[in-house]
């Protein structure tokens, strides 16, 4: 995608936001947490729609899927259907992206 001006800006912006919280959720929330899986699935979505980092985009996917899927176990009941959902999701992307690269 081709940013102007106040686009570029505005992106560069989101960029480094992205970088406080997902530095944020990996100091204080677990692996399998929900938002924390769901940062990694947005900044992932990030990279490969609007950066256009499409390797960046399945290393952030693969890595939060690859953590959580290790502590799969370890999931408090109260976030199991969220985690396991968001999971699916970074799965779901990653079989898509890689496909799109072969």
């Amino acid at each position: 995608a081709e940013f102007r001006g106040t686009d570029r800006a505005a992106v560069a912006r989101a960029s480094e936001v992205y970088q406080e919280a997902i530095d944020a959720v990996q100091e204080h929330l677990a692996t399998t947490h929900p938002i924390r899986l769901g940062m990694a699935l947005s900044r992932a979505v990030f990279s490969y729609e609007i950066l256009n980092l499409k390797p960046e985009a399945c290393n952030i996917a693969r890595k939060a899927f690859d953590d959580g899927l290790k502590e799969l176990d370890e999931i408090p009941e109260e976030h199991y259907k969220d985690s396991t959902q968001i999971l699916q999701m970074l799965r779901d992307h990653l079989t898509q992206w890689t496909s799109a690269v072969e």
